[in-house]
């Protein structure tokens, strides 16, 4: 990502430690064989994290303590088309990898709307798969200091960052596979499914009418819960009349582990507050739970049972 406001700042960090962190910039890194061609992993769909300035550290300790993994050093340096200057720094943990972000000037518009970045092999084909399956590009493609970035809306307002590196990054594959969880008003689910599946090539996993509104919050209710599966990820999509209380909705990913207990007693320990739950629904036990720097995340068991 550019550097215009940075470029002394950044002297001081080597060369590798650049090529290292950024979370936005994108490599030509062989896509995953019997794989479409644009996704390589998702080890390398990264979880944009905006913290509460002068945060990140607290927030990264509190998540490795809680998940385990490992960060790269912080860099300071500008990510946008436009001036602009934060600390980043990447976390590696075997449930999803983050892009971590803390902001020393405001954010350019509309930084910060992007749930999510995702490696592609071609950018360039990436941004025009995308616009051929409906989605809009809402920033056309850029520079940064390791490669290229460009963000793209589907239907419904849903945000990602597609990266490319100019050298192929290798982070270690993860225990689970995090979930993307989206929320979206049924009259825009048609649209964003043919778009969304399109481009991810992805498959409905199962689509279910009448999942349990307890799962959000709302006993006694029932919503639409459809679960997709593709090779950038799951996702899990959420359709509702938007009378959610909170934290549901504040959330980007949801994180699998293998006792949920036992996560959610480090998370505590480590400063993080549990939000609602430990709940148990016919599907999973799971639970909302915010980081220190306020970002807030869904943890559920590994073991689903539907």
């Amino acid at each position: 990502m550019p550097m215009h406001l940075s470029l002394r700042l950044l002297a001081a960090v080597t060369a590798t430690t650049a090529l290292a962190f950024v979370t936005a910039p994108s490599a030509p890194a062989a896509p995953t064989a019997g794989r479409p061609g644009l996704a390589v992993g998702p080890q390398y769909d990264t979880t944009h994290v905006y913290v509460t300035p002068g945060t990140m550290d607290s927030f990264v300790s509190s998540w490795e303590a809680t998940f385990g993994g490992t960060n790269t050093p912080q860099v300071l340096a500008d990510v946008t088309p436009t001036p602009s200057l934060t600390k980043s720094e990447l976390v590696l943990s075997p449930v999803g990898t983050l892009s971590v972000f803390d902001y020393q000037t405001p954010v350019p518009y509309p930084f910060g709307a992007e749930r999510t970045g995702w490696l592609v092999t071609d950018l360039d084909r990436g941004v025009r798969k995308a616009e051929a399956d409906g989605a809009n590009t809402v920033v056309a493609p850029f520079a940064d200091p390791i490669g290229r970035d460009a963000i793209v809306q589907f239907p419904g307002g849903i945000y990602a960052q597609l990266y490319w590196h100019t050298k192929a990054p290798s982070y270690p594959a993860l225990a689970s596979v995090p979930e993307n969880r989206l929320y979206l008003p049924s009259g825009a689910i048609r649209s964003f499914l043919h778009s969304y599946l399109g481009f991810t090539g992805g498959t409905v996993v199962s689509d279910d009418n009448h999942a349990p509104g307890a799962e959000l919050g709302l006993p006694g209710t029932s919503y639409r819960r459809i679960r997709i599966s593709s090779p950038f990820g799951d996702t899990s999509v959420a359709v509702t009349d938007g009378h959610l209380p909170y934290p549901f909705g504040r959330e980007s990913t949801g994180y699998a582990v293998s006792d949920l207990a036992a996560t959610l007693a480090k998370a505590r320990a480590a400063g993080a507050t549990v939000l609602w739950g430990p709940y148990a629904s016919p599907r999973r036990d799971s639970a909302m739970v915010q980081f220190p720097g306020g970002y807030i995340a869904e943890i559920h068991d590994g073991g689903s049972r539907s």
